[in-house]
């Protein structure tokens, strides 16, 4: 089946309609170059070749343009299936979003770094189903498992530390995270934890929500985001936010448990680089085959069109230049 993607381009057809009211409007005009009584001694002269002709090159003028206003209007086929072999997962992204994530040992933050990479994981996986929830002091599922990629991204863009009561609820947003994927189809479930503190809030223990998490057969992967030792925190003052050089402390140990817990690995990222390494290792980790049936890209057809529009100016320079000369 043949479609246009450029179809607004069809207004431009006034042009060769305006061009032959012109041209008919101009001939009606037109006056003998020589005034004799009367035409009877001409009507038994042979007409040429030539007088025929006389109109063609403005027809090959006008079919000119006509196709190439169809090869501006792009016609283009689309009318097959075919079964390719893919490769997709069902993620969730646990991200922390307490205040201490504002820290400045990641640049602009630990924050923003992690959104920025994660996005960039999300863009090189088209296939996954991927989903979203943010935790602090309590947690919630900013976006459910969607392959509506463009729709998370935006929402990934929205997340700012203070949106939830501060604090570190790990157990609270892992649980979360478990719950989206538990009723998963999926052949591998993954849930990617990031965090830069200690569980100090929520009603879930850690070490309870993986193994429920290891019950729905949900690998987690957890990774810890902090420079060694100290780092520029944000701190309230009277005189507003002040940033101060305070100890990194990251549950190394817990993150480690429910790594183990769920067959999968603790990372510590000291930086956005090393964070950017983690998340290309869990790219490779995470692969399965996926059976999917797409349309066939479209095809442009636009070709043919042009190919005549070059042989009808050719035809019509060559009839005006060379067979139809006109005598000024």
């Amino acid at each position: 089946m043949i479609r246009f993607a450029e179809p607004l381009y069809f207004i431009l057809l006034i042009v060769p309609i305006a061009m032959i009211v012109w041209y008919v409007l101009k001939h009606k005009k037109a006056q003998a170059s020589m005034q004799v009584p009367t035409v009877q001694a001409f009507d038994r002269l042979p007409v040429s070749r030539k007088v025929r002709l006389r109109h063609m090159s403005f027809v090959f003028r006008v079919l000119a343009v006509v196709l190439i206003i169809l090869v501006l209007a792009r016609p283009q086929s689309s009318n097959s299936w075919k079964n390719t072999s893919t490769e997709g997962i069902d993620i969730m992204i646990a991200l922390d979003i307490s205040s201490s994530m504002l820290a400045k040992d990641f640049k602009p933050n630990r924050i923003e770094a992690a959104k920025e990479v994660a996005s960039s994981f999300i863009n090189g996986r088209p296939y996954d189903n991927i989903g979203l929830v943010i935790f602090s002091g309590e947690s919630f599922t900013q976006c459910p498992l969607t392959t509506d990629h463009a729709v998370l991204l935006n929402l990934f863009q929205g997340i700012q530390s203070g949106m939830l009561e501060d604090g570190t609820a790990i157990g609270s947003g892992l649980a979360n995270a478990v719950t989206r994927l538990k009723d998963s189809k999926a052949k591998s479930k993954v849930i990617i934890l990031l965090t830069d503190g200690s569980n100090n809030m929520g009603t879930v223990a850690p070490l309870t929500a993986a193994g429920i998490a290891k019950t729905f057969g949900i690998r987690v992967y957890t990774i810890g985001v902090g420079t060694k030792g100290l780092a520029p925190y944000p701190v309230q003052t009277p005189y507003g936010i002040r940033y101060q050089n305070l100890p990194v402390e990251i549950d190394e140990t817990v993150l480690k448990q429910i790594a183990g817990t769920t067959d999968g690995s603790y990372f510590r990222a000291t930086n956005k680089e090393k964070l950017k390494e983690i998340y290309n290792e869990i790219d490779k980790l995470e692969k399965t085959k996926l059976n999917v049936r797409q349309y066939s890209k479209r095809y442009e057809h636009y070709m043919p069109f042009a190919i005549a529009a070059f042989l009808c100016l050719l035809l019509e320079l060559l009839l005006r230049n060379f067979v139809l000369r006109k005598i000024p």
